[in-house]
């Protein structure tokens, strides 16, 4: 007899704290039986996203996520196969991606009229097998990064500039390490929280990699920037940043691609910067707008074929980070947003 379980949101987590194991349930639960217009999946992969942790709180602090609600099934950016249709669009078999996929082994879509926007059939002509790249490299990491460069970074091969990544060795932070080289920075340093994580970011072709946890940073930033920084791929926000940015030229940039130090508190998305730190962008000309990769979402095809082009090429590369079961969500969730995963963190929740 097939069994079926869930993680649910049991508490939402304290503010200015990581959320905790008991925040979370695993239980069991039914199997639902389809109706017309339906599928039944089966959830092979699971995104782990920073972005999840601002809507486990009453306020997300953004206009364009809602809150989670309590004892009810969380869910995020998942991959799954179906495995029966009550729906002519969809056959067993069809592997599909969707930004809504519960934290459940077993689930219904509804994909009857506009429903049907909420899951997308995933190219495996692009993926192969290794399907897990529509939530790394072609999916919001990659994305985010790319674009994000392209729209935001106003990168120019003749002005031997110099970009600064934060969480280099994160999903989004090591492909835009990548990125930034191919699309022709002059200098890119990375700065990652351990030595393991720096050794990964300088194979990647960073020229520097700064372990902000060993020395001071602002030393360091000023050894690996010696022409200050031009480009600042910004992903965590908080005391970084505002190092980062106290080393920024006159009419510089920041990517303003996320801010995991600040999603567990109550700050509104993006968080205020300190007096001194806007005084700094003022007089410096600094560009620092609120950057949302889902706002251009009519760029990710060719976005795609562009980093599907570097990637066959082995130009740029992909690590994952892989946790098994689905009863380990919770401790996979809280290891990412304390920064223990190098590349995308996933959880495998079934074998495909």
């Amino acid at each position: 007899m097939i069994s079926n379980h869930r993680i649910i949101l049991k508490k939402r987590p304290n503010y200015n704290s990581l959320p905790l194991e008991d925040d979370f349930q695993y239980e069991e639960c039914p199997i639902p039986e389809l109706d017309t217009g339906q599928i039944l999946v089966k959830t092979l992969y699971l995104s782990m996203d920073p972005y999840m942790r601002c809507k486990m709180n009453e306020n997300t602090g953004t206009d364009y996520l809602t809150p989670l609600n309590l004892d009810e099934v969380i869910d995020g950016v998942g991959l799954g196969v179906v495995m029966a249709s009550e729906d002519s669009n969809f056959c067993e078999g069809d592997i599909l991606e969707s930004y809504h996929w519960p934290w459940q082994k077993y689930a219904v879509f509804d994909v009857s009229g506009f429903n049907s926007l909420l899951v997308n059939k995933v190219d495996t002509k692009l993926t192969g097998k290794n399907y897990t790249l529509m939530l790394n490299l072609f999916g919001l990491p990659g994305l985010a990064a790319f674009i994000g460069i392209r729209q935001k970074a106003h990168i120019n091969p003749e002005a031997k500039q110099t970009m600064a990544v934060s969480a280099a060795g994160g999903a989004s932070g090591s492909m835009a390490v990548q990125i930034s080289k191919l699309e022709g920075c002059s200098r890119v340093v990375g700065i990652c929280g351990s030595s393991e994580k720096c050794k990964f970011v300088a194979d990647l072709g960073a020229d520097d990699v700064i372990n902000y946890k060993e020395g001071d940073l602002d030393q360091r930033l000023s050894e690996a920037c010696p022409h200050g920084v031009d480009i600042y791929f910004d992903n965590v926000g908080g005391a970084i940043s505002d190092a980062v940015i106290s080393h920024m030229n006159d009419n510089s940039h920041v990517v303003l691609c996320g801010q995991i130090a600040m999603y567990n508190t109550d700050h509104e998305y993006p968080p205020p910067l300190s007096g001194e730190i806007q005084d700094l962008l003022c007089t410096r000309d600094i560009t620092r707008e609120r950057f949302l990769v889902l706002n251009y979402i009519e760029r990710f095809q060719a976005s795609i074929l562009q980093l599907n082009k570097w990637y066959k090429m082995g130009k740029i590369k992909c690590r994952e980070t892989v946790t098994h079961g689905l009863s380990k969500v919770p401790e996979a969730f809280i290891g990412m947003m304390s920064g223990r995963n190098i590349g995308k963190q996933i959880v495998c929740v079934s074998e495909p």
